[in-house]
């Protein structure tokens, strides 16, 4: 019988994920650990790094052979700081003795009419998602650097291609995140590292989860949404295995969108559930008439 492949075994391998205490975060740290990888979660709250570390420890290593060994761990990490984007960096060579991967994940959603948006604002939404992911991948990177290997894992937005209104300087960062993972996949392959994207779909979360779940905006998107369902964190948290993985070691400077269809709908038949028309129920009953 063949030797089966490890193709999504992370074994060995540590990560760091910022914004790692809640949200797609926290279900791509999760998912990480599950395959076999080390993680450090970094957050700017510190007691939601401490409970999402309790929570994460209670969730993945219930079967470790070692648990005075956990594979799970937090820090601190404020990315629009430098000194403690640094900090974090060095708390996983201390805590861990490498770095592998890094998930850009830290970020903070407005939604507000460009009109009445300050320059304060954008700048804001801008350093936490496009500066912040800069000074993490170049402390990481010279890390990697060093061990020449490597992975960078970005988050962009449906938003970084398609406009999803009032959300101007939010969709403009998501915009510059593809740019930046280009620009780093071009440029620090030679050093072996890897850098590519994902693309979230609408994912609710507590950044969203008012905007989209039971509104006007989520009807709408539903209704372009070809598997006619938000996604879930799980989901995304796939793509950052697979992109992690020794599967994707010949994928850089890619953006991967995990949308359900949303990006390919045209014309269509799904609908959002709520609205009536588009239940299965309602659909089987129109198909026997």
């Amino acid at each position: 019988m063949a030797k089966r492949e490890q193709w999504f075994d992370l074994s060995g391998k540590v990560a760091v994920v910022t914004g790692g205490a809640s949200g797609l975060g926290y279900a791509i740290a999760r998912a990480l650990v599950l395959h076999g990888a080390k993680v450090l979660i970094g957050s700017r709250t510190t007691d939601k790094v401490e409970a999402a570390v309790k929570q994460l420890r209670r969730e993945t290593e219930t079967d470790a052979a070692d648990s005075s060994s956990p594979v799970v761990a937090g820090v601190g990490l404020d990315v629009t700081n430098e000194a403690s984007v640094a900090k974090a960096m060095q708390r996983a060579m201390d805590h861990f003795g490498r770095l592998d991967v890094l998930v850009n994940s830290a970020g903070v959603m407005l939604r507000k009419p460009t009109f009445e948006l300050e320059p304060a604002d954008f700048n804001r939404i801008y350093d936490t998602h496009v500066t912040g992911s800069l000074r993490c991948a170049q402390a990481a990177g010279h890390l990697m650097r060093e061990q020449h290997a490597g992975c960078i894992i970005n988050l962009a937005s449906i938003s970084s291609f398609v406009d999803l209104i009032e959300v101007a300087a939010y969709a403009a960062a998501k915009n510059a995140v593809l740019g930046l993972t280009r620009s780093l996949a071009n440029e620090w392959a030679k050093h072996g590292i890897r850098t590519n994207a994902i693309a979230p779909g609408f994912i609710p979360t507590e950044i969203n989860r008012s905007m989209i779940e039971k509104t006007d905006r989520g009807r709408r998107i539903l209704e372009h949404t070809p598997m006619a369902r938000f996604g879930e964190g799980k989901e995304i948290a796939g793509a950052a295995v697979f992109l992690a993985s020794p599967a994707a070691s010949f994928i850089n400077g890619h953006t991967l969108v995990v949308d359900g269809g949303y990006m390919a709908s045209g014309i269509g038949d799904s609908v959002a559930w709520w609205t009536g028309s588009g239940s299965p129920q309602v659909q089987q009953q129109q198909m026997q008439q």
